[in-house]
């Protein structure tokens, strides 16, 4: 990541969960990860990386990394190209706590959640940004990520598409980590 972010709030904790039970000793620590939890524990057996920010206990922001197709499987729906034996990372979907938007929680959470990728040796991260999703895409270069291609989804009944076409232009590089 190209950036330092300091949270707009005091007293928020900043965790990797990259296990349940790292997940299990949390939530005896009284820590609230409400839906997410629940639905964490086959993402995190899969391989997949949880990245949460908790204001007193509750959480603000979380972001899901996968390092294995396998974990990018059970991360997301639409399997887009990464490269995982060019120490390329799916970094999956994220998500702010309405309360606590407009705090740079999520900017935080990338540069730490970077940080901790590039340790492990990742050096490109990829993700998907739907157009309509305006507040990522506006951080998305504060990031220094890059739009490197377009892709277009389609699913009817039981039937689904991916098609990617690259960007041609020089931000047409993938987001480095």
């Amino acid at each position: 990541m190209k950036f330092e972010a300091a949270p707009k709030i005091q007293n928020f904790v900043f965790e990797i969960v990259p296990t349940n039970q790292r997940l299990d000793e949390l939530v005896a620590q009284g820590f609230d990860f409400g839906i997410h939890g629940i639905r964490a524990r086959e993402k995190l057996d899969k391989g997949a990386l949880m990245f949460c920010i908790f204001v007193e206990k509750e959480l603000a922001c979380i972001h899901w990394a996968a390092a294995t197709q396998e974990a990018m499987n059970v991360l997301i729906k639409v399997s887009y190209k990464v490269d995982f034996s060019s120490n390329e990372v799916c970094l999956g979907w994220s998500e702010t706590n309405p309360k606590y938007r407009r705090l740079l929680l999520s900017r935080y959470n990338y540069s730490e959640e970077g940080k901790f990728l590039v340790r492990m040796g990742k050096t490109i991260g990829r993700t998907l940004v739907e157009k309509r999703n305006l507040a990522s895409l506006k951080g998305l270069p504060k990031a220094g990520g890059r739009v490197y291609g377009e892709g277009r989804y389609l699913k009817i009944l039981w039937w689904k598409s991916w098609k990617e076409k690259p960007v041609v232009s020089e931000a047409s590089q993938p987001q480095s980590v």
